[in-house]
């Protein structure tokens, strides 16, 4: 009997042996994890979160097991967001066998491209005019590819702070979405636009109307380059911000000038803009107050329209915008409306080709500089937006990605695992702005170095080259080409 208690024993010890090294282990791989600062998901959820970066690394070894392809994934697929990923840490983009995309389109190369020694970088482009009606300060930019608006408190703070660090770094200027301007746009020192929503966060006075002189406060700002009137958003047009009011701290109530714990609901459009002569008053007022260049976002809807506003501009230099930003109708939001995100808004294949027709009928190429946003993240759909005639590119959830978020669709919630969208502040505290706004840089250098590489097989010396007949629809159903040849 005691021989058989004996080896009990030993195996008890032996088990207990185990169980301690297991408990080592964990907490040593638990300090480590709360400590490092490359990986958001593992300091927010030490141990546990390794099980994500395993699926994610080695998924790519079982895709022909799995019954989802990585083209597939809604509203961004695996493909996009791990180029996106990739970019970001300045790894390999390169790929082997061959291509898994499913293009709708395709760029016409040219038989003999472009050599190294004759390729120049984009030589920028003015917005604004310095003499004339409607004129104002240009501002010079320098990059084709740039932060699209993204409000603080949609944001986390570390998010915003990341961004700016990362858009300095990279030459590229960020809007601030209409949440108004926060010190975390300027603390990282990247060029901004002041983005005016339909509740005039940050310039409004207590009743809502436009404050000059909160205008006039933040266009002294030297980093404040120009200002955005916004109409409307890709994923909600024809209705207003939404934040809920559990992100509305006391900070982000002092900022946008609302009370503190209240959701904040934007009107549905700006109270006194109901017409085109207005919208075009509103323009004149912010640019005179402001001297800064003055744009407008809105999501196309009725083509009559286009043709009205353009005709008003060209009536009345005064009253046209330095630029359009179009957002198309798949754009991103932290809250809104499934009905609005859903079925409303033309998409962007549609909606760019139709804005830019318009501006070419009225003549206004030179005096009307065109924004395109829509879920443009790689180099594939931002070079065809440049070749269908805008003069940039924006992109939101692309930096995002860039920042670490992983598409948990719980931006509203305020418990974003990545700290990109979280209002707790243990989750934001995972999300390290030295390390992310390094990611941010990378991702845009990398877009802009991809968007170069495809300019160049087109024959052409840099981006700004780019026309319609370098690019070529392929696949019923893009909807919107002017030139689709085959």
């Amino acid at each position: 009997m005691m021989p058989m208690m004996d080896l009990l024993a030993q195996v008890l010890q032996v088990m207990a042996i185990i169980a301690l090294m297991i408990a080592l282990f964990l907490a040593g791989v638990y300090v480590h994890d709360v400590t490092q600062k490359r990986h958001t998901i593992l300091r927010n959820f030490p141990v546990v979160g390794h099980f994500r970066y395993f699926a994610t690394h080695w998924g790519e070894y079982m895709r022909q097991y799995q019954y989802l392809p990585d083209w597939e994934e809604r509203p961004f697929n695996r493909l996009e967001r791990n180029w996106v990923g990739r970019s970001a840490k300045g790894e390999s983009n390169l790929i082997s066998f061959g291509s898994e995309a499913s293009p709708a389109f395709a760029f016409r190369n040219a038989p003999f491209p472009v050599l190294d020694e004759e390729k120049h970088g984009f030589p920028g482009k003015l917005i604004g005019v310095a003499e004339g009606p409607g004129s104002s300060t240009p501002y010079l930019a320098k990059s084709f590819f740039n932060v699209s608006g993204m409000s603080y408190g949609a944001l986390s703070s570390a998010a915003v702070l990341a961004l700016s660090q990362g858009a300095k770094a990279a030459g590229i200027w960020m809007a601030t979405g209409e949440g108004g301007l926060s010190s975390y746009h300027l603390e990282g020192g990247a060029d901004i636009i002041m983005q005016i929503g339909t509740a005039k966060y940050g310039v409004r006075n207590a009743d809502g109307t436009l404050s000059e002189e909160r205008l006039r406060e933040i266009a002294a700002h030297p980093q404040v380059k120009m200002f955005e009137v916004k109409l409307a958003q890709g994923a909600k047009p024809g209705k207003g911000g939404i934040l809920p009011g559990h992100k509305v701290t006391a900070e982000i109530a002092a900022i946008r000038g609302i009370p503190e714990g209240q959701d904040s609901i934007s009107p549905n459009r700006h109270l006194d803009i109901g017409n085109i002569h207005e919208l075009g008053a509103f323009v004149q007022r912010v640019r005179r107050v402001t001297g800064r260049p003055v744009g407008v976002k809105f999501v196309a809807g009725q083509p009559g329209f286009l043709d009205d506003w353009m005709t008003d501009c060209a009536l009345h230099p005064e009253h046209c915008p330095d630029y359009i930003h179009i957002d198309g109708g798949e754009g991103g939001t932290g809250a809104a409306p499934a009905a609005l995100a859903d079925y409303v808004g033309m998409p962007i294949t549609q909606a760019l080709p139709l804005v830019v027709a318009a501006r070419e009928r009225h003549g206004l190429q030179e005096r009307i500089r065109i924004f395109s946003a829509g879920k443009l993240i790689t180099p594939d759909k931002v070079a065809w937006a440049l070749c269908m005639g805008a003069d940039f590119v924006v992109s939101a959830r692309g930096f995002m990605f860039a920042l670490g978020c992983i598409q948990a669709m719980k931006c509203g919630s305020g418990r974003c695992p990545t700290g990109v969208t979280a209002s707790e502040k243990k989750l934001i505290a995972g999300l390290d702005p030295a390390d992310k706004s390094v990611r941010v840089m990378h991702y845009a250098q990398r877009l802009r170095e991809e968007v170069e590489i495809i300019a160049h097989s087109c024959g052409l010396k840099d981006p700004s080259e780019f026309t319609e007949a370098h690019v070529t629809a392929i696949e019923r159903g893009v909807g919107g080409f002017r030139n689709q040849v085959a």
